[in-house]
């Protein structure tokens, strides 16, 4: 009876465990964390590093300007949770960027602490965005769940001014980066830029000169109602938004047809 109850706290503990809540993935190396890159990346005792996908932590080492916002305390929330553990790599697709980094969602396995998903946890802490590729984009949906939860509760660097939503119409020709913005679409546009080519479409905002320029992964995007209001996540630059995956956009509140 013992050894029974045994195996079924055993097979609940396995089913609620981070690594069950990654379904499909292809689990890859396992390694001990040695050092904290930023606050999203990191190195193993193998020698590989890591970069976790499905977020963007404030850039604590940017080229040719200052840390980011927050840098600081979201390099220091990884290394709260990593430091010293056990890993194991889980791969949702593309496993290698052009810096031979493994792209993967990355899952405590010793029992120095709790088992944990360090990506959505970062997110939960306050310490990482959501940042969605196609290629690695798996769990989008569980991240920006968690990310809405900590923006509301104003958790980590959703309480700094500098993560603030604009409107659309606050972002100037100056504005640059990775950011959330919030808009209304107004109406459809010919792409332009260098990029036009790679472009499904290109949505001009309500009472604002930033233009939406959606990537073909994202063509969903441009079937949208006129006069949605809209939470636009992407790169900002010369008053343009790359939009790089459907999550990317987020319906406040859909126009009738």
């Amino acid at each position: 009876m013992r050894a029974g109850l045994f195996l079924v706290i055993g097979l609940v503990a396995t089913a609620c465990s981070p690594a069950s809540q990654l379904p499909d993935m292809q689990p890859g190396e396992t390694g001990r964390v040695v050092r904290i890159i930023d606050g999203d990346a990191l190195a193993l005792n193998t020698g590989q590093s890591v970069r976790l996908i499905g977020i963007e932590a404030p850039a604590l080492r940017p080229r040719g300007r200052d840390p980011d916002p927050y840098a600081v305390e979201a390099a220091r929330a990884l290394e709260d949770l990593a430091l010293g553990r056990e890993v194991q790599l889980h791969y949702p697709g593309l496993t290698r960027d052009r810096y031979d980094r493994a792209l993967a969602h990355v899952v405590t396995r010793d029992g120095a602490g709790p088992r944990l998903w360090l990506n959505i946890e970062l997110v939960r802490r306050g310490a990482a965005r959501v940042r969605l590729y196609p290629d690695t984009a798996a769990q989008g949906e569980v991240l920006l769940a968690a990310e809405a939860t900590a923006r509301l509760d104003r958790v980590g660097l959703w309480a700094k001014t500098a993560y603030r939503v604009p409107t659309a119409d606050e972002v100037d020709v100056s504005t640059r980066g990775f950011m959330l913005v919030q808009g209304r679409l107004d109406h459809l546009e010919s792409p332009e830029g260098r990029y036009r080519e790679t472009l499904a479409c290109q949505w001009a905002l309500s009472g604002a000169a930033l233009a939406l320029q959606v990537r073909r992964d994202a063509a969903s995007v441009c079937d949208l109602p006129v006069g949605s209001d809209v939470r636009l996540r992407g790169w900002v630059s010369n008053q343009s938004l790359d939009v790089t995956h459907p999550l990317h956009v987020e319906l406040l509140n859909r126009a009738v047809d």
